[in-house]
């Protein structure tokens, strides 16, 4: 190597570039290169739907905020179901079918209520609980993250 070249190795921005193209292709959440004494560890965002395909994630939670005015008050039968994972909301399997849950629909914890796209992975998403649908949150095509409400289920009914 001459005087003022620099060795850039694991650390060259387009095998960079390149390594996280194929990452996202294989979907790989994370990989680690050694070479010599340099060292770069490489980590996606979410690889939350694997994850969520392999585990059990409750995706429904009451809502009990700290600090309660009348207004803000949710009874305790309202249930949320929220978003388990990044990624896209489908209320519907293609853009031609009926959507999975409507307002006033009737749910089990098995219905599928909704679908979220990640990385190319679309996850069916169950309701988790009884009850009636009375508020769909979120909107075709939109962008979810974790935690994010996506339906309000009426358990009472």
């Amino acid at each position: 190597m001459a005087d003022g070249e620099i060795d850039s190795g694991v650390f060259d921005l387009d095998r960079i570039r390149r390594l996280v193209e194929l990452m996202k292709e294989h979907g790989l959440a994370e990989i680690d290169l050694r070479e010599a004494e340099q060292q770069v560890r490489l980590c996606l965002a979410s690889t939350t739907p694997t994850a969520a395909l392999t585990s059990t994630v409750s995706t429904t939670t009451t809502e009990t905020p700290a600090t309660e005015t009348a207004s803000d008050v949710t009874p305790e039968h309202i249930v949320l179901i929220k978003s388990p994972m990044v990624g896209t909301f489908y209320s519907k399997p293609n853009p031609n079918s009926d959507p999975y849950s409507r307002v006033g629909d009737h749910v089990d914890p098995t219905t599928t209520v909704c679908i979220i796209e990640a990385m190319k992975v679309f996850n069916d998403i169950p309701a988790e609980v009884s009850g009636k649908i009375v508020a769909v949150l979120a909107e075709d095509e939109e962008p979810v993250d974790v935690g994010r409400p996506l339906f309000r289920v009426d358990t009472s009914q």
